[in-house]
């Protein structure tokens, strides 16, 4: 059973104690989901912060009410980013240079440090060619490609030219404690991963989420990527770290025990919805877009379509990379069909995109757990997009009501540890 802790999140500016020397602390975010959750580490007579939130005025007045606060006016030594989105990295370039150091994977901070670089006034070719290949209706094409797309700068501090690598297989000490560094894949690329020697915390970041799945998207920079593919490898390799006792401090949500099952159940949700869209392919063929209803069971509205766009195209990209799917066509506006395939599975699909003609998508060397129809588990958007912040998982999935041990206790200015 997956049971989350019953204490409320701590509201901006307070912090709740989970464990000795480790607190969680809240920024909102104004995107859904509303809020990040952050921790910060007693790190001898200073911090380690795990994430940030965006860089904005009012994170910023947060974060200054936590140091003086909760946070005791100890120093922030050292910031530890667990991926390159902006709600987990936003202000990390803002604590290098009040004196931390960063450490994050070397993915990460590539991937940050380009598209904080990377300041667009229109989208490029290549992003409206892989719109349009993906299904996006031509009117939402002709506007976005008018518009001016939202860029990493806006929100995100600029980050320093160099940093501390985090690896697979390494460790990091923060405190009293030493973290072992496990890598995750799919939501992003090199997404750290930490997991406390003695056997009691695991810090998720965004891999680890106790009720939703995050959104597996695709985009323009790498648009063959196999998303879901990278993510079910992870959720089988990290299983085989899980135990159940362990207390996970997730990116969005609430901090939970039951990792071995939630991850049980991650993996299923995508390998039941894979399932559908070839059964679904097979009747038709339809674009990526054309797959929202198969993905998501309910209308996607234009705040949350790029998201959505992202997500199917990922999920179509592992189904033609496993021979699964096949292209078969274009629309009378250039967007791929895609249809189910009945013959034996090729080890290559020959398929090439707009922006990279001649590209082919290869059959991937990991080896997947076969697929298994599990009972009980989701089939609602909620739980397998990524686009809500709350979701239920099954009745045995998710009980708020069963309080963890050691976990609790509100931190604030007026509440401070001696």
């Amino acid at each position: 059973m997956v049971r989350t802790v019953a204490t409320p999140p701590p509201p901006p500016g307070e912090a709740v104690l989970l464990a000795p020397g480790v607190l969680w602390l809240r920024m909102p975010l104004p995107m859904r989901p509303d809020h990040v959750n952050l921790y910060a580490l007693e790190d001898g007579d200073a911090w380690t912060v795990i994430d940030t939130g965006i860089d904005s005025g009012r994170t910023r007045a947060i974060w200054r009410a936590l140091l003086d606060g909760p946070l005791r006016g100890r120093p922030v030594r050292r910031v530890l980013v667990t991926h390159h989105h902006i709600d987990h990295m936003g202000l990390a370039g803002w604590f290098v240079g009040r004196g931390a150091e960063l450490l994050t994977s070397r993915t990460a901070w590539l991937m940050a440090r380009m598209q904080v670089l990377d300041v667009q006034e229109r989208p490029t070719e290549q992003a409206l060619a892989f719109w349009r290949a993906a299904g996006m209706p031509a009117a939402m094409l002709a506007a976005r490609g008018a518009e001016r797309p939202f860029n990493m700068a806006d929100t995100c501090h600029p980050l320093p030219p160099g940093f501390t690598r985090l690896a697979q297989g390494g460790t990091v000490t923060i405190g009293t404690r030493e973290w072992a560094v496990h890598m995750g894949n799919g939501h992003a690329p090199e997404h750290v991963t930490l997991w406390s020697q003695d056997g009691a915390l695991v810090i998720g970041g965004d891999q680890l989420l106790p009720s939703i799945s995050p959104n597996l998207g695709v985009y323009p920079t790498e648009p063959l990527a196999d998303t879901v593919g990278d993510w079910l490898e992870s959720c089988d390799r990290l299983g085989g770290l899980a135990r159940p006792g362990q207390l996970v401090l997730p990116g969005h949500g609430l901090p939970y025990a039951g990792l071995p099952e939630r991850l049980a159940q991650m993996a299923e949700n995508h390998r039941i919805v894979l399932d559908r869209m070839v059964e679904a392919l097979r009747h038709g063929p339809r674009t990526a877009a054309g797959c929202f209803d198969i993905l998501f069971r309910r209308k996607v509205g234009p705040a949350a379509y790029g998201l959505a766009l992202a997500e199917a195209v990922g999920h179509i990209n592992h189904l033609a990379a496993t021979g699964r799917v096949w292209p078969c066509g274009k629309t009378a506006d250039g967007a791929v069909l895609w249809g189910g395939v009945t013959a034996p599975h090729s080890s290559v699909i020959r398929l090439s995109n707009a922006a990279n003609p001649g590209i082919t998508h290869g059959r991937s060397s990991r080896s997947h757990p076969p697929y298994r129809r599990g009972n009980g588990h989701p089939r609602t958007a909620k739980d397998l997009s990524g686009l809500s912040e709350t979701g239920k998982l099954g009745r045995r999935a998710v009980d708020s009501g069963r309080d963890l041990p050691g976990a609790g206790q509100f931190l604030t200015s007026k509440n401070k540890r001696s």
